[in-house]
């Protein structure tokens, strides 16, 4: 019976102890989201919004060939920037891990890698435009170097551009789990690896990746889940040439269409959320937590 009461009590602090995070999370995460979901069935016309539940945002959104061409372009912003990133995160993290030995090397150089971090997005994404315009440094070295005759018009205000700025903004998302999966590798297995006369590559392909499956998961979710949600790198870096969902939404927001936007930002997230689950199905995340 003591030893009951004992943990009962210990039941009713471990709520007790919980209930402010979790009032926090209602107010700030579950709410918002409600919100939205209410709003995406409401009507509106060109000067007012008014409550009802109707399913005319949520049609006009699939009947609409905009939403599928723009639904297209972020699963290819997110695909293109997802390969990038990895390649290079992985090679980065897989340096600092194996083949940097100091520890304060190690420190040392992960803080350089988070350097721009130190700055805001938006000016770190503005410093390719006069570095990649038309008259920017990037044409301007490969004219006097005789590589080309006039300017590449494509390195501005492009799908190249967009992607770009993806990588460089979100790359350290990548580097960062993958780099905590490599430091919990036990150094003991890949000394066995050698032993038994397997190659780097192999010991890269049947040892280190499988091992670092977690960390990669995650730093995918980051990556993509960044991308889809991003627009101000796409309005910027395309010149307002492309678009994606998260511009979608903000036009549709500029113009106080809330019900609109609140439908385009509901399939967004569900959207998200299946992406999610599916990858969460392919690799146990939670050894890494």
């Amino acid at each position: 019976m003591k030893r009951q009461a004992v943990l009962q009590n210990r039941n009713v602090l471990g709520w007790l102890q919980a209930s402010p995070l979790a009032v926090v999370l209602l107010g700030f995460l579950v709410a918002p989201i409600v919100m939205i979901v209410i709003v995406s069935f409401w009507g509106a016309t060109e000067y007012s919004i008014y409550p009802a539940f109707q399913f005319d945002n949520y049609e006009f959104l699939f009947g609409s060939s905009v939403t599928y061409t723009v639904f297209f372009n972020t699963f290819k912003y997110a695909l293109i920037t997802w390969a990038m990133t990895l390649v290079l995160g992985f090679t980065v993290a897989y340096f600092l891990a194996f083949e940097v030995r100091s520890l304060k090397w190690q420190i040392g150089l992960f803080l350089v890698c988070t350097i721009p971090f130190w700055t805001s997005n938006i000016i770190r994404m503005i410093s390719w435009i006069p570095f990649l315009g038309r008259n920017g440094l990037a044409n301007s070295t490969l004219i006097s170097w005789g590589v080309i005759d006039e300017p590449l018009e494509w390195l501005l205000f492009s799908d190249f551009s967009v992607i770009l700025a993806f990588v460089h903004l979100y790359t350290l998302f990548m580097v960062v789990p993958i780099f905590n999966s490599m430091m919990r590798i036990d150094r003991s297995l890949l000394e066995a690896a050698r032993d038994c006369g397997a190659s780097g590559f192999q010991t890269l392909r049947n040892v280190i990746i499988p091992l670092c499956k977690p960390g990669i998961m995650i730093g995918t979710i980051f990556v993509t889940t960044l991308v889809m949600g991003d627009f101000i790198t796409v309005r910027f870096m395309s010149g307002s040439q492309r678009a994606n969902v998260g511009r979608l939404i903000s036009n549709d927001i500029s113009l106080l269409q809330y019900p609109s936007a609140s439908a385009t930002a509901v399939v967004l997230l569900c959207t998200v959320l299946i992406v999610i689950a599916l990858l969460l199905r392919l690799v146990d995340i939670r050894k890494e937590l």
